[in-house]
């Protein structure tokens, strides 16, 4: 029996045909469906504006220029961030200087502050749909902050006053990818926004450098303009299965990855345990029924530092004993049931 993807976009009929109608209009290089494209996101995240960019490298580089940062200056990452970050730097001449993160996979602001003085910026990961609960000490730094809400896009933390603190919302820049297996998700790109005219102003002048060979195409624009259109229905999806593996890990051995928190409200991006056991030995249990199980932070740059309890005793479980398992809208219920079965009786 053929194991459950791991993860599938959440593409419909008409998504496509929002692409065909740019491919008909002829029309499928950046234009103004980009723009279009870059209004809504910038909207949906509470930011003015930014670009729209082939790729999330470019991202990258382009929040590094705009935070102004250079070569041999240094950025301050958590060791749960993604490996493309160290080659990003080094194309750049940049210096990484990296810290631990909480319990819950956020950059460690204790350990960041004691690197503040070395460092030009804060570049922070926020790992399968995690987030601070507040942004307050990260920002109490005093360094430009971007936020990658790659994996974090629409989660959400309820405030005492029942208003929302919503993933990025206290960055400086806030970049995403656009790849397939994001929330969003328009075939690979990325973005980076702002509210602050200084940044918008670098962004679209480190873009416009490269224009429009770094821009986001209009036929990629036109699939993320259709998901942004239906991203409120696709994170409630999304959110209540990442609720129901959340109740069947509570009856395991495993570890909850990130916030278990009542005023968390997770955006669905994955579902992570940490297991007691070997994570090879979770995932050929999972795989005996059919279920697809990865370990978490193969990709992240803690993974070679597996050994490195004492510089990193937070993020050290996660990186050596962190698994994930398939979430996305269109896993039918005999799939949802199968992937609880394992959850709930994984150790």
């Amino acid at each position: 029996m053929a194991l459950i993807r791991f993860y599938k976009p959440a593409l419909y009929r008409k998504d496509m045909d929002a692409v065909l109608q740019t491919m008909v209009d002829e029309k499928i290089g950046p234009g103004e469906r980009k723009k279009e494209f870059l209004k809504a996101f910038s909207l949906f995240l509470g930011k003015d504006d930014g670009v729209a960019l082939r790729s999330y490298p470019d991202a990258i580089m382009a929040s590094l220029a705009a935070a102004d940062v250079h070569e041999d200056d240094s950025v301050i990452i958590s060791v749960l961030s993604p490996k493309i970050y160290l080659e990003v730097f080094r194309r750049l001449g940049v210096k990484a200087v990296i810290v631990d993160t909480d319990e819950y996979g956020i950059i460690d602001p204790e350990d960041a502050a004691r690197h503040m003085e070395e460092a030009k910026a804060v570049l922070s990961f926020e790992p399968v749909c995690q987030m601070p609960q507040s942004y307050d000490q990260i920002r109490a730094l005093g360094l430009p902050v971007i936020v990658d809400v790659s994996e974090s896009l629409g989660s959400k933390f309820e405030s005492d006053d029942g208003s929302f603190i919503t993933a990025g919302s206290g960055g400086d820049i806030v970049i995403t990818s656009f790849e397939e297996d994001g929330v969003i998700s328009t075939g690979g790109g990325a973005a980076a926004v702002s509210s602050d005219p200084e940044y918008v102003e670098r962004l679209k002048k480190y873009s416009s450098l490269l224009a429009p060979y770094t821009d986001l195409p209009d036929m990629n624009a036109a699939l993320g303009i259709v998901q942004l259109s239906k991203i409120d229905t696709l994170l409630t999806r999304r959110f209540e299965i990442y609720r129901m593996y959340q109740q069947a890990q509570l009856k395991s051995d495993a570890k909850l990855f990130g916030s278990a928190s009542p005023l968390f409200t997770a955006n669905g991006f994955g579902f992570s345990v940490i297991v007691n056991t070997r994570p090879d030995d979770a995932i050929a249990f999972a795989s005996k029924y059919s279920v697809s199980c990865r370990r978490t932070f193969t990709g992240s740059v803690g993974y070679r530092y597996q050994d490195k309890y004492d510089r990193f005793p937070h993020a050290i479980a996660a990186i050596t004993r962190a698994v994930s398992f398939p979430l996305y809208p269109f896993l039918s219920k005999s799939d949802l049931e199968s992937v609880q079965r394992v959850i709930s009786h994984i150790s």
